[in-house]
């Protein structure tokens, strides 16, 4: 028998969590589908030990607090976890309401989907060498800031996460190096300030030469531009923070309206398809800002107006969460 729902929501990440919560304060049926076998999206596979500070009203969460915050909001309204299983197809039902097979042969026939992804699946950029070591000293993120606690910790990357890990390590590693290949960062410049500031061995116009060890890493080499010799560092960690590669995967095959590896929207945030929606980081439109705080305004957005749309009596505006009772 196929699990029938509302609404299905594609992604359990910040958006799709908030998401959940938005259809269930309307009083919808709603079922969560995640590739991954937990809540979080990205932040729980990739930095549920980085401090988030550009949501409104929360200064500071780590990432972890901020995906159990969500959940525990959305499981006020008890939505259907579908979790460790990837949304494959979409077909129609006879009555034309949307119809979608997953990976494990589960399929959820809904009223409407609302797609908030975030970047799709995602693939590490690499350093250009040690790979070997990946597991025995290199990672591509920090799952457990403990795990780094009196170590030497190389961390590779110019952007948000690599100087937002460096700056999260510190207080725990013997000690930090940051390497970027390039003399300016793309990182915030508020955090690109504090990590001067911090006392971060900075190494700038630099690239990874090498990495050596043998059961454990132990060496780091960088290739400073303008010197003849090779950088030596000792290190048992280093994190290649270089991003990730984002692929839409089955999603890309659905017939949706793209713009490169994004959906395309519209202000009440329908796909071309009918009866599909999008918010988060995976859409597209003119004047898009990426950042999780617009990505909860578009999940409300898009639940609202595909409630309206599975019952036209209903008005759009869903009311004050301080009007319930």
């Amino acid at each position: 028998m196929p699990v029938t729902t509302d609404i299905l929501i594609v992604g359990a990440g910040p958006v799709g969590l908030y998401g959940a919560y938005c259809a269930g304060f309307r009083g919808l049926r709603t079922a969560v589908v995640d590739a991954l076998p937990t809540c979080g999206g990205q932040i729980t596979a990739l930095y549920p030990e980085k401090e988030i500070r550009d949501v409104a009203a929360v200064p500071s969460a780590k990432g972890r607090e901020m995906v159990d915050a969500l959940k525990a909001q959305a499981d006020t309204f008890d939505p259907h976890y579908l979790l460790g299983r990837q949304a494959v197809s979409l077909s129609r039902t006879e009555d034309g309401r949307p119809q979608v097979a997953l990976s494990d042969g589960t399929v959820v026939e809904a009223g409407a989907v609302v797609l908030t992804a975030g970047i799709g699946t995602f693939t590490p950029r690499t350093l250009p060498a040690g790979e070997e070591l990946l597991g025995r000293g290199l990672s591509y993120f920090v799952p457990s800031l403990e795990e780094y606690r009196d170590r030497d910790v190389v961390v590779v990357g110019g952007g948000d996460s690599a100087v937002d890990w460096a700056l999260a390590l510190q207080p725990v590693a013997r000690s930090v190096v940051l390497v970027h290949r390039r003399s300016a960062f793309r990182a915030h410049a508020a955090s690109v300030q504090e990590v001067y500031r911090s006392g971060i061995d900075i190494v700038t116009d630099a690239q990874v030469s090498a990495l050596y060890g043998e059961a454990w890493l132990s060496e780091v080499h960088l290739k400073v531009d303008g010197e003849d010799e090779v950088r030596v560092h000792k290190a048992d960690a280093c994190v290649a923070a270089l991003g990730f590669i984002s692929n839409l995967g089955p999603l890309a095959e659905w017939g949706i309206e793209l713009d490169r590896r994004t959906i395309v929207v519209d202000t009440r945030m329908r796909t071309n398809l009918d009866g599909v929606y999008a918010a988060g980081d995976i859409t597209s439109y003119v004047g898009k800002v990426r950042l999780m705080s617009v990505g909860f305004g578009e999940v409300a957005t898009a639940v609202n107006n595909a409630a309206v749309a599975l019952d036209p009596s209903l008005q759009l505006f869903p009311g004050h969460s301080t009007d319930a009772t």
